[in-house]
């Protein structure tokens, strides 16, 4: 069993302000304990905006050049490279992400930081504008400076991932940072402490901190915070929201979805329904960009029913670090309950219930396990196909013509991604660009680092991933001057 009774404080491992306050981290597997780790209280709290307004003020970071902090950043994700599989290893047994999953995301992580890194060195940190009239007698000057001192805080879902979108922008920017992580991260985010720790990050310039909601709030309700970049559900992103125009802080939202894939009437549905494995129930079905309302023609739409069955049903449930496991544990007991809470919300609600069900998997009884859920004949109306459920439970919902696919697929409170199915590229591209939601893939495509990512509607603020991403970490100063005669 792992102990760690230290916070990685302004750069230091410190006793925390209450150091008898050691959380017990549970594995979702079969509830045995995986470690004890420290946890944050408010005076920690005041300890790391602390150490994060000194160092921005007075320390060296913020007047740095662009190069230097870009050095750094790439230090550390040679670092983070390094220990990949230990890193995998440590997210899948405290979340409870399938092995596979982990491991496929870590080369993932190094193209998010080589995104940022492209962004940065094409940044235009400071640049001369001409001006519109060349009657004028001066130039601007555009500056783009670092915000100050960053609260960011993320789920527990894709720790890296999340800390990564906000940690390499807001540092290539320099900025410092107080990281806020769930509880149930607390082992492998020390893990990440260690890495930015050798990294070289001057004294002050990052906390990372695991904590409740409670001390969240504290968080970003800290005066000396000047942007609050968040991940996480709706509901908290609106309470966040609140505080940040209450005081008038900068902040970022990436919060819930729910997306629909979009399999047109000439799509492949071997492809399609392959594809939507992963775009539909990666992580565990625990994943914001997840496409868990399908689409299906009425013309193909019990073709695509059974397809969707039998991907369903070939999916191994289990532990997760065996390698034939597709889908482990959902991380919490109540997260368990909830996702089996909707299941019995969607049979009452007269949906069909094709495979699945609120049983949980036999053998798997000590673990958070919940059955892979298939429902058809769904209506959009209903709440499995609008609220965010969060697990492996998927909604087929059938459509007339294109432009009712196109409608359904915009009925939604949510607009973080989704998907369009269809033999023909180009037309694939045209039903995209009629969805209301900030991400869409086409045949099963990745998502991109170097585009903006974020939602439209109850999905989010603000946009993370390359250019776009660091932008939402700087001020933009404008200096006038008189041209020399």
């Amino acid at each position: 069993m792992t102990v760690r009774d230290k916070l990685y404080i302004g750069g230091s491992w410190v006793t925390p302000s209450d150091p008898d306050v050691l959380l017990d981290i549970h594995s979702p597997h079969d509830q045995s304990v995986l470690g004890r780790v420290a946890q944050a209280a408010p005076a920690d709290v005041d300890a790391a905006v602390a150490a994060a307004r000194e160092a921005f003020d007075h320390g060296p970071w913020s007047r740095t050049t662009p190069e230097e902090r870009q050095e750094i950043i790439r230090r550390y994700d040679v670092l983070r490279t390094a220990r990949a599989d230990e890193i995998a290893a440590a997210i899948s047994v405290e979340n409870g992400s399938a092995g596979w999953f982990t491991q496929a995301g870590q080369p993932f992580l190094t193209r998010q930081v080589s995104a940022y890194l492209k962004a940065a060195e094409e940044f235009g940190w400071e640049e001369i504008l001409e001006p519109s009239d060349p009657s004028v007698a001066f130039d601007t000057i555009v500056r783009r400076e670092a915000i100050g001192v960053v609260a960011a805080v993320i789920p527990w879902n894709s720790p890296f991932s999340a800390a990564t979108a906000k940690l390499v922008p807001a540092l290539l920017a320099g900025n410092t940072v107080v990281l806020k992580v769930s509880p149930e991260n607390s082992l492998s985010m020390m893990l990440l402490a260690d890495l930015w720790h050798e990294a070289g990050l001057p004294q002050g310039v990052l906390s990372i901190l695991p904590a409740d909601r409670e001390t969240s709030e504290y968080l970003v309700s800290h005066p000396d915070v000047d942007k609050i970049a968040f991940t996480g559900s709706t509901r908290a992103g609106r309470r966040i929201a609140s505080i940040a125009g209450e005081h008038l802080k900068r902040v970022s939202l990436e919060l819930g979805g729910k997306s629909a894939a979009l399999i047109l009437e000439d799509a492949d549905l071997d492809a399609a329904v392959q594809g939507l494995r992963f775009g539909s129930l990666a992580n565990n079905g625990e994943a914001c960009i997840l496409q868990t309302r399908i689409l299906a023609p009425r013309s193909r739409y019990e073709e695509v029913v059974a397809a969707l069955k039998e991907m369903v049903e070939s999916l191994k449930v289990g532990d997760p670090s065996a390698p034939d496991t597709f889908i482990g544990p959902m991380i919490r007991p109540d997260q368990q309950q909830r996702v089996i809470d909707y299941i019995n919300i969607g049979m009452a609600e007269g949906a069909r219930l094709v495979t699945g069900g609120p049983q949980i998997p036999e053998g798997l009884e000590k673990g958070n396990y919940v059955t892979p859920t298939l429902f058809a004949d769904v209506d959009n109306s209903m709440r499995i196909a609008q609220e965010e459920i969060f697990g492996p439970v998927l909604a087929v919902i059938a459509y007339g013509d294109e432009d009712d696919a196109v409608r359904i697929a915009n009925d939604s409170d949510y607009g973080l991604s989704g998907g369009v199915w269809s033999a023909d590229p180009e037309h694939a591209l045209v039903v995209a660009r009629r969805l209301r939601t900030g991400t869409v893939t086409l045949n099963g495509s990745p998502i991109s680092f170097d585009g903006p990512f974020g939602g439209y509607k109850a999905s989010g603020l603000g946009r993370e991933y390359g250019k776009a991403g660091l932008t939402g970490y700087v001020e933009q100063k404008s200096i006038t001057r008189l041209r020399q005669s």
